[in-house]
């Protein structure tokens, strides 16, 4: 189970605004990409939350941008659950060029746990709880 998971992406051409760079909205993107692939790794499909009827939506993000990155560049995000409460979880991510390991971002995600049916929030269960290792950084 890996504690840190990393997400490779090639920054596309489609993702560039006119500045040059990645749009903000790019690295919604690719968070919420390694977020989804983590959970996948872990066992956790979206077709395995379906079938529960309950999984993740996203409460806040919170990005800081360092660096720009741009088009054809090798990103990598890292990523790692951060808190495990009753019904909300902290994600992290870190979005480092793999050319020079640049910190490009640095962001977090608050998700909370919810039955798909009513919308509302609900426990996480403790097999799903227990998928992830929690890692303070």
């Amino acid at each position: 189970m890996p504690e840190i998971y990393e997400y490779s992406h090639t920054v596309a051409g489609d993702e560039i605004d006119a500045q040059g760079h990645a749009n903000n909205v790019a690295y919604l993107e690719w968070m919420q990409a390694a977020a989804v692939a983590h959970s996948a790794a872990q066992g956790w499909s979206g077709e395995r939350y379906r079938q529960l009827g309950c999984g993740w939506v996203v409460r806040s993000h919170a990005i800081e941008y360092h660096q720009p990155a741009r088009p054809g560049e090798q990103i990598v995000v890292r990523t790692w659950v951060a808190t495990m409460k009753k019904v909300t979880s902290i994600r992290r991510y870190h979005v480092i060029r793999s050319s020079d390991g640049q910190l490009l971002a640095s962001a977090e995600t608050k998700w909370a746990f919810v039955d798909y049916a009513t919308g509302g929030p609900t426990a996480i269960p403790r097999e799903i709880a227990q998928a992830f290792h929690v890692v303070q950084q």
